[in-house]
């Protein structure tokens, strides 16, 4: 459990933005998803679901996009 602790941690502010992102998300998704359907519980399922892959993936392009930050040289290192 401290593994999954340190690893929060260390990413606490990235994990709050992806929490952000999946909560709006989640809110177009329904709406969207209610405006194509007519069906509550088609959108209620759908929000939930696609949002939630949306929000995996997008911690890991995340991580992808700061590790490439960090390999780049700096502009005053050119």
């Amino acid at each position: 459990m401290s593994h999954i602790r340190r690893v929060a941690h260390q990413n606490k502010t990235m994990l709050m933005k992806t929490a952000s992102y999946y909560f709006i998300h989640i809110g177009v998704a329904a709406m969207v998803a209610y405006a194509v359907t007519g069906n509550l519980w088609a959108s209620l399922t759908l929000s939930l679901l696609e949002p939630t892959v949306q929000a995996v993936a997008f911690f890991f392009h995340e991580k992808a996009w700061d590790r490439a930050a960090r390999r780049a040289p700096s502009p005053a290192a050119a």
